[in-house]
């Protein structure tokens, strides 16, 4: 597998110095389940793969991990960590699940927006759920209810002066997905995140595979096939930092 290499050549005004990789989850929050696995050990994994291969290959890209072990953080501390640490990009690693089948499968990647189906609601619904095990959630996220549709729509309604780099990182993201690793991609869609909506960088959301589907769980506990996502992201990532340093 030919990872890719990166040069740089020009010292540019504005660069992607510090990339944080989000693992979902974590903790008593165990995300989606499959069959044999859980959503946060998979993330976790897929995290801790990427970060490895930037740091082998864009030496220069300063590598940040909301987590790196099992625990549970809440979701505004997770861009919190980006903030404070100026990150120039934020990246989480999710799985998905439905439960009406066990054959619907491919990737995801997601940016802060307004719903446009029930399908992508739900999607939000079930990672917003998470401030439901926080304290004082309720003024934390200033009464945002995770079960409230009308909640999601105000919220997504915030303006995101991030939609439009965020959207150029989702859309190499499933490029790399569907050309170069061979997964099916479902596309880049939007909805509201709360893990996305206090980021002050582009961020995005993957949910990199089913774990409702047994064959796409094999894939994404398989040590080879984490891989595989890992050197998609990062390759999305330096494609994503060559653009916009060339921009300068």
């Amino acid at each position: 597998m030919v990872l890719g290499s990166f040069t740089n050549l020009n010292k540019p005004s504005y660069k992607v110095d510090k990339v944080v990789i989000d693992a979902g989850h974590g903790g008593k929050d165990s995300g989606t389940r499959g069959v044999m696995s859980k959503e946060k050990d998979i993330a976790l994994e897929i995290a801790l793969e990427l970060g490895e291969i930037i740091k082998e290959y864009l030496p220069d890209v300063e590598v940040i991990y909301t987590r790196t072990d099992d625990h549970f953080i809440e979701l505004d501390e997770r861009s919190n960590i980006a903030n404070k640490n100026g990150a120039d990009l934020f990246v989480s690693i999710h799985c998905n699940a439905v439960e009406y089948s066990d054959e619907v499968h491919g990737t995801e990647t997601w940016i802060m927006g307004l719903h446009k189906s029930e399908t992508n609601l739900n999607v939000a619904k079930r990672e917003n759920s998470v401030i439901l095990m926080e304290e004082n959630y309720e003024e934390k996220y200033e009464g945002f209810d995770p079960n409230d549709p009308a909640s999601h729509i105000l919220f997504s309604l915030y303006q995101n002066a991030y939609l439009s780099n965020s959207l150029k990182l989702a859309e190499k993201v499933e490029y790399q997905f569907d050309k170069r690793v061979g997964r099916h991609s479902r596309g880049v869609k939007q909805a509201g995140f709360v893990v996305l909506f206090k980021s002050s960088m582009p961020s995005v959301l993957i949910e990199t595979g089913f774990l409702s589907n047994p064959k796409e769980e094999r894939y994404l506990n398989d040590e080879l096939g984490q891989t595989y996502i890992a050197s998609g992201i990062f390759r999305a990532v330096r494609d994503y930092k060559v653009e916009i340093e060339s921009m300068n």
